[in-house]
Order: structure tokens, then sequence, then C-alpha cells
């Protein structure tokens, strides 16, 4: 592959790890993987960049890994955001209908750009915009209100806002490397993109991410991101924990914790002991699976007593019709969907990436990788809805059909009488990731 081809890569900033993947898609719709890499992260806190040049270290390394593969450059990346401030706001809008009663796209446009306008806490910015099911003159329920008939239309908007630092750090430290940052895209949302079914969101469904440093959820429900919350910690606690009651460096516990752990002490067994080199002429320590288990089960039941706290202020609880996909490093701890079953009550299945890239790459369809796999995944899509609509365009020219003679949609929504009323919703708290 050529050192002069153009390529668009997904970058996962994360707490504990950066991980980059480029790729393509062939003929038949099939994913290809073009490049991978991987590097610890370092200057990330809780999902945020801190220290930009630490941060700059780490995405570069992962980038350089990557680029190797295909012996090409990566020019454009779709990066993942999270972090502890960012909130869900509730907005109502409503739309007067055009003279015809009939609700074109023009009005469900004229409401997203008019909710897309409203004031925002100080530095901070939107990512996302979902509008809920849709009201025509009290008809509610609607989940497509173009070319229905009726005076008013009414919906209630998810707003995924941030601050405006959490990007502009980000983008300092792509700048550094020469990259220009094509989209920033809201982690759940990226995560959901390959691990989600659309039965599932219709249906209700709970999508739990516990990852190093922090435990991110978000429920879907009718088809629409309703409710996120950000938990600041989760399995570098467990880490924590390990290293503590054992008595042991932070490595050691880690590697405990990878190998040798799961999720309920009452499964694991008796007669089973991993032995723990000792430290400059110490003894070696020996360390039960049980007594592991333990305390892996320990801190994990305080992450699902904080998660499950969150479902039920959310007011999605008897929604969740689905159950919950668990995702992130810790689903893969043997007996975690056993335990998050037993303590909430909701059925649990592991979160697999559902992507087609070949045998060569199978070990990336890993819940540890499903935020970079949805960004590419968003990625690739949008590269060809842009390819299609530049096609569509070119088969167009020359041809003089009014939807793309210049200023249409704007004299058309400008002849609409319309209003607009926007407010927090009174009945529901500003949620936080």
């Amino acid at each position: 592959m050529g050192k002069s081809e153009k390529i668009v890569a997904a970058v996962d900033v994360g707490t504990t790890k950066v991980v980059v993947v480029a790729g393509r898609k062939d003929r038949e719709g099939t994913i290809e993987i073009l490049g991978y890499g991987k590097s610890c992260s370092m200057g990330v806190k809780r999902g945020v960049v801190l220290n930009i040049g630490e941060a700059f270290s780490s995405i570069h390394e992962a980038i350089r890994q990557a680029e190797d593969m295909f012996e090409g450059d990566i020019e454009e990346v779709y990066v993942n955001i999270v972090g502890q401030q960012l909130k869900t706001f509730t907005k109502r809008g409503e739309q007067y209908i055009n003279e015809s009663r009939i609700v074109s796209e023009e009005d469900v446009d004229a409401m997203f750009q008019q909710v897309k306008n409203v004031e925002l806490p100080e530095a901070y910015k939107i990512y996302h915009t979902s509008p809920q099911l849709f009201t025509i003159d009290n008809e509610a329920g609607i989940p497509n209100p173009v070319g229905m008939t009726g005076e008013r239309l009414e919906a209630d908007f998810k707003l995924l806002v941030a601050p405006q630092l959490y990007e502009d750090n980000l983008q300092l430290c792509f700048e550094r490397a020469g990259i220009t940052v094509r989209k920033m895209v809201i982690d759940p949302l990226a995560s959901s993109e390959i691990l989600l079914s659309e039965d599932e969101k219709e249906a209700g469904v709970v999508m739990l991410d516990i990852g190093g440093g922090t435990t991110k959820m978000a429920i879907y429900h009718d088809g629409v991101l309703c409710y996120s919350s950000l938990i600041p910690f989760g399995g570098n606690v467990i880490t924590h924990d390990i290293k503590e009651g054992c008595t042991i460096l932070a490595r050691q516990a880690e590697s405990l914790k990878v190998q040798f752990g799961e999720a309920m002490g009452d499964f694991a067994p008796e007669d089973k002991v991993v032995t723990i080199p000792g430290i400059s002429g110490w003894e070696p320590k020996e360390i039960s699976f049980k007594n592991l288990a333990f305390i892996i089960q320990a801190r994990m039941e305080e992450i699902i007593e904080a998660f499950f706290f969150q479902i039920e202020k959310s007011g999605y609880m008897d929604k969740v019709g689905a159950g919950i996909v668990l995702t992130g490093g810790c689903a893969l701890l043997p007996n975690l969907s056993q335990l998050i079953k037993f303590q909430t009550g909701l059925d649990v299945r592991k979160g697999i990436p559902r992507m087609k890239a070949g045998e060569q790459w199978k070990e990336l369809e890993d819940p540890r990788n499903a935020t970079v796999l949805g960004l590419l995944l968003i990625a690739l899509n949008e590269s060809e809805d842009s390819e299609a609509t530049r096609n569509s365009f070119k088969n167009r020219k020359g041809k003089k059909t009014r939807s793309t003679q210049p200023g249409f949609l704007s004299k058309m929504k400008n002849e609409v009488a319309r209003q607009v009323t926007l407010f927090f919703d009174e009945d529901q708290d500003t949620e936080m990731f």
C-alpha cells in the first residue's frame, strides 16, 4: 500500500490504554482491518486528557504501530469522548406545521436546529441530539412523523453535551501528531454501534461498560439513548484491592486478576493456589483462588450497587426488557454475568463486537475493543454515505430540480410559521456520564 493513500482510523483514548484500528470495507461489506496499535495510556484520568504531553506520547505510539502494519499514514481519525462531566439534558420542542398540514422533513429539521441553538452551561458543547417519540396534535408515540397530517408537532430531545475542554485537549494531542480529528463521538454511542441490536434498543437495554478507570452505563428504550451515567471507578480499584489484600505489587495484582480472577468466591476452587515470587530475597507467597475471588467479588458488588442505583434513578427500571449487555475489560471475568443477574434480577449477556473482519483479526472481537470498533464502523458508514452523496450529486448535475436549487430549503423554512419552546424537564434531573 502506498504511503500516499489516505486512511481514516478510529482511536479509543481510555484511562488504561490507547487503541487504534484502521480499516476499510470491501465490496461485500466485510471490514478489512489494515492496522492495529495499542499502548499504555498516560496523562488520562477517568477518560479525560489532563497532561497533553504524556497523552500525545501514548497516542503517537499506538498510531505508529498501526501505520507500520500497512506502511501508510493515518491522516484522519474518529475519537471517543468521555468524562465525568458529560451530561444529558432533556429539551422539548414544538413546531407548527406548514399550511399543507402535512409534516415535512423541513419541519422536523427546524425542530432539530432550534433545539441545537439552546443556551448551554458555560463552555459546553452539544455532541449528539436525538428525539424521543414524536407527538402530533396530542397523538403520541410516533417514531417518524414525516408525511403525517396535523397542526402541531412536539417531541422531547436528548442532548448529550460535554465541556469544550475535553475536545480541546484531545485536539491538541492529535495536532502535535499532524492528524486531523474528523469527528468526536460520545463513548456509549460508539460502543452501541457494534454491540447492540435494533431490537434490543427498542425493547429497552442497559449497556454496561466496566473499564479500567470508569464504569459507563447507557440505557436505550424505543430505539433512543434515554439515560447515561458514569461511575468514577472500574477494574483498577479491583487491582488495588488485590494489591492491598495480598500485600503484593500492583503489576502482580493485575496479573492475578486477569489470569486467575473470577467474580464469585463460592464458585472458585478451594484447593488451588498461585505462588507469587518474593521481592528482593523475600519468601514467595501463596494465594488461594478462593480468597482472590472473594476480594474481587466484594468490589464488584459495590460497582453493581452503584450502577443499579443509577438504573433506578433513571426511571427506566421497568422498561429494560432486554436486560444488560456487559462490555469492557471486566466483562471477561468468569461468573460476572451471574453475579450481576443475582444482584439485579436482570438478564445479562456478554457484549461481543458484531464484526466480520476475517480470521486474521479474530482477536479484536473482544469486549475490550467495543469502543474502537464501534468508532471504526461509524467512520466507514459515514464514508460510504459521503461517497453515495457525491455520486448522487454527480448524477443530478445539470438537472433543474427544486430540491437542488440554491436557497430552496431556506426559502421553505422561512415560509413556515413556527414556534419552538425549550425547557429543562422538571421531572428528570440532569444525568451525568
